[in-house]
């Protein structure tokens, strides 16, 4: 371990000509990365989070080299081998056959000595997967752009990289952190049963964790529920409980305990939203930011596997103004649990799937995609989004580490184009919930954080997202 830390300590810093950029994997957003942030000759390529770093800027010359570490390197197709599967390298420039690159219109780059495209390999798409020389398929993990999120900058959040990628928030939601770098109000308000005060809890410094120590001492000695969580976007989206006088209607409805599930994040002590049958919130956002009609939008919450059930409708996103199940395409909003309307299922679930109003659905049919897959950890990222016209993704992940998992990207189901969202922002119940008048609320699920946001996010800024998860340290 000493010599290990000596080697880093003196490894150099490069820095990155203006002419290079980072090339970004089509499959996983992350970025062709010379290993180790070395120019030794040898060195095999793979795949990291982007960085900025000079080990991820690549410029493709006149002559059809591939450089990089400040030009001085030359990506080599590993000595002409005429086999598949060869590690792709990095050789000082030598105008060798091996080093003459050809970058082509579907994102392929391919070696000029034996016509092997650059691969990702495996299809895999976590960080430090190798980069080899592979016969062209035209497969995702063979295609590669220079669009990639800026790198997030420290106390960065996942707003901010939003941001930075073109798609900002226009509703940020959380019970355990700031999800931008400098918010500093309150994160949600509770109620204590004793003389029915209330009181927000915000951060503990800029960009921080929950203060759940100033919820302890308010909530000393009686019990509390959360009967707001505000909106950290600037848009004035908070979303309160169904049966609230600013959400009024089902008699139904009630705010979630404040106490039922705390946890560590950022290695101090939070609450999440512990939402039961019988509990929902709701905001009506449509002249706040909201995306509404066809218009693109993206959405991502953190969640749980441990806390679900098959009641309608554990969701997060864009609903009806009117409380009401008005038209397919009304809704856009994540839902995660174990419901399975139309049969076929694999697997007890619970599973990500798009609630677009009359339907809830794994892929882009009624019929169950292959590629879903359960997700019954403890902290479970999930992600949608919708260009409104004719595409839609479903992604979710492991919220404590690794990547995302592409488990739907393709066409809206038949009906659902254009979308007709309402522009209303649901957590923890179906669209139609809770209206006036009546309604049952029957689903369970666990919320920390989430988020809507106006334009349909890249690749490369859904696994910075992921990154920027993951590394707030959920336990």
């Amino acid at each position: 371990m000493a010599l290990l830390a000596m080697v880093l300590a003196t490894a150099p810093t490069w820095s990155a000509p203006a002419s290079a950029t980072p090339l970004v994997s089509s499959a996983s957003g992350r970025c062709l990365d010379v290993k180790g942030n070395v120019d030794t000759s040898g060195t095999a390529l793979q795949i990291w989070t982007c960085n900025g770093q000079a080990n991820q800027a690549f410029e493709l010359t006149a002559a059809g080299e591939l450089r990089t570490m400040n030009g001085t390197r030359c990506v080599d197709a590993s000595d002409n081998r005429t086999a598949p599967g060869a590690p792709a390298v990095i050789r000082p420039c030598d105008g060798r056959a091996g080093q003459v690159w050809r970058e082509n219109g579907d994102g392929s780059v391919t070696a000029a000595s034996s016509g092997f495209c650059l691969d990702v390999s495996g299809a895999a798409t976590a960080d430090g997967t190798p980069v080899v020389l592979w016969t062209c398929n035209g497969q995702s993990n063979q295609k590669w752009s220079t669009a990639t999120t800026p790198p997030p900058q420290p106390g960065s959040g996942p707003c901010d990289l939003y941001a930075a990628g073109g798609t900002p928030c226009v509703a940020a939601h959380s019970t355990v952190r700031a999800l931008y770098g400098s918010y500093t109000g309150s994160l949600y308000q509770v109620r204590r049963a004793s003389d029915n005060a209330v009181k927000d809890i915000g951060v503990l410094a800029p960009g921080g964790f929950a203060d759940a120590a100033a919820q302890d001492a308010f909530c000393a000695g009686t019990s509390c529920v959360i009967t707001a969580v505000r909106d950290q976007s600037g848009h004035g989206n908070d979303l309160w409980y169904q049966g609230s006088a600013q959400v009024p209607g089902s008699s139904q409805s009630s705010p979630a305990k404040a106490t039922s599930e705390s946890l560590t994040a950022g290695g101090t002590k939070a609450y999440s939203l512990y939402i039961n049958p019988g509990n929902s919130y709701w905001r009506d956002g449509h002249l706040t930011g909201v995306p509404t009609g066809a218009a693109p939008e993206g959405a991502y919450m953190v969640t749980s596997g441990t806390h679900v059930n098959g009641g309608c409708c554990f969701d997060y996103g864009n609903s009806e103004t009117t409380r009401k199940a008005d038209a397919a395409g009304a809704m856009d909003a994540i839902n995660f649990g174990t419901e399975c309307w139309f049969g076929g299922c694999s697997g007890g679930g619970p599973w990500v799937q798009a609630d677009l109003e009359w339907g809830l659905y794994p892929g882009g049919s009624q019929s169950w995609n292959p590629n879903q897959r359960a997700f019954t950890g403890k902290f479970v990222t999930a992600m949608l989004k919708n260009n409104g016209t004719s595409r839609f993704a479903l992604k979710g992940g492991n919220a404590q580490s690794g990547s995302l998992t592409t488990l739907w990207d393709g066409g809206l189901p038949a009906g659902y184009s254009p979308m007709k969202k309402q522009g209303a922002i649901v957590l923890g119940s179906g669209g139609d919930c809770c209206k006036p008048g009546g309604g049952a609320n029957l689903s369970a699920g666990t919320f920390y954080e989430g988020a809507v946001v106006a334009g349909y996010p890249s690749d490369a800024t859904d696994s910075a997202v992921q990154a920027n998860i993951t590394a707030a340290g959920y336990r």
